[in-house]
């Protein structure tokens, strides 16, 4: 599998934005991917070193909209740490809009 097709996007929240102060990055990723092939992707793409790699498997989510009834899909996500000192630049273009 590709690097390009490990790594899916980021995850945009509160949460992550929280978290990525602490040095930890949240990116949807391909549902077959394991925890190696994750580390090895975001060091390729981003130029970083990882530390460690939490891996969720997010539910689906029953959904209504008006009579129709159904479901979310489910997906996978990353929690990427890296070393101390070292960021991923695509989660900083928002530092001057917070607060």
């Amino acid at each position: 599998m590709d690097h390009s097709q490990v790594i899916i996007r980021p995850v945009v929240s509160e949460k992550s934005y929280v978290l990525s102060d602490a040095g930890k990055y949240t990116f949807r990723v391909h549902p077959d991917a394991h925890k190696t092939q994750i580390r090895q992707a975001v060091e390729a793409m981003f130029d970083v070193h990882v530390v460690g790699v939490h891996t969720i498997s997010m539910k689906s989510k029953p959904k209504t909209r008006g009579v129709t009834r159904g479901r979310t899909r489910a997906w996978k996500k990353a929690i990427v740490q890296v070393r101390a000192g070292e960021s991923i630049q695509i989660f900083r273009g928002l530092e001057g809009l917070q607060g």
